[in-house]
């Protein structure tokens, strides 16, 4: 048997000691994407630590998924917000099913980044930022418009409808195409105002002029834009597209050192369902306000 020196067996454990200490003290490193999403879900994940002792530095809006993810991966930040469906791109398996389920997405993801980078995903928001078609909403309201089952039925009675839609989301099998074949109906050439290189910025102000024949846009399911023009998010409820919540991502590491990260960050984004989502971004995206003062109202709302 190994004879352990007791000199080095105890500069061992205070090396150890010494760094877990320091993980302990070290404030947590937060970001997020570029966009809009990001700034609110990296501010009220930023405040609401702090407002429960736990430390923090500001990272916030760092780049894109690319260049948050390459940075948590190094260890340079700590803990961003993400959506569970990345995980197909992230591990390769775009063509595997499940991403179409919002609980096999989560826990499949979870499981590979937990097992090949040590980083843990907290329970996602229910809200859902994918692929949609929105309608709006004097048409959705005057003709019960609430999924797309609802939609099929509408058009394929002969209802009166135009969509914008980039080219992209016309042409990419993923889109519209796997939208029509799932729910059984088709838009013809006429039904289509199709902008080239169009972002969803794009659609939804085509769908929200009153002097065109426009009535409805393909958006993500947290648009800000959607809730303030006037839209309504249709219910994919055949699960056609990937599903994309938003979880807390935090490196293991960090996480051990501040275990309570946890117990405040799931309240919070259990609160955090589509709606919410779409207004909260809205009010930086349409209105103008800080993402630090929208974090700061919705978490002071919550008290409540």
């Amino acid at each position: 048997m190994a004879t352990i020196h007791p000199f080095r067996f105890v500069t061992s454990m205070a090396l150890a000691l010494g760094v877990g200490a320091a993980q302990a003290q070290s404030p947590v490193v937060v970001s997020s994407k570029i966009d809009t999403e990001g700034s609110v879900l990296g501010q009220l994940i930023i405040q609401t630590l702090e407002a429960n002792n736990v430390p923090t530095e500001n990272r916030l809006q760092l780049g894109t998924t690319s260049i948050v993810r390459g940075a948590i991966k190094a260890g340079e930040i700590d803990l961003y917000p993400e959506y569970t469906g990345n995980g197909a791109f992230f591990f390769d398996r775009a063509d595997q099913p499940g991403w179409n389920d919002a609980e096999t997405a989560y826990e499949t993801v979870r499981e590979l980044d937990g097992e090949r980078n040590d980083l843990v995903w907290l329970q996602p928001a229910p809200a859902n930022n994918t692929w949609a078609m929105s309608v709006r909403r004097d048409l959705a309201e005057a003709e019960g418009l609430e999924s797309l089952d609802d939609l099929a039925d509408y058009l394929n009675d002969g209802g009166e409808f135009r969509f914008a839609a980039s080219a992209e989301f016309v042409d990419s099998e993923s889109a519209l195409p796997a939208f029509q074949s799932a729910y059984g109906f088709e838009l013809t050439a006429d039904e289509l105002l199709v902008l080239s290189g169009g972002d969803t910025a794009a659609t939804l102000r085509a769908a929200a002029r009153s002097d065109n024949d426009v009535t409805g846009a393909m958006t993500y399911g947290t648009d800000g834009g959607v809730s303030a023009l006037g839209l309504v998010v249709l219910e994919d409820n055949r699960g056609v597209q990937p599903v994309y919540q938003p979880s807390p991502v935090v490196r293991a590491p960090v996480l051990e050192a501040h275990p309570s990260i946890a117990d405040h960050l799931e309240p919070l984004f259990a609160e955090l369902d589509l709606e919410t989502l779409q207004i909260l971004n809205a009010r930086v995206a349409v209105e103008g306000q800080s993402a630090h003062a929208v974090a700061s109202g919705f978490l002071e709302q919550l008290k409540r």
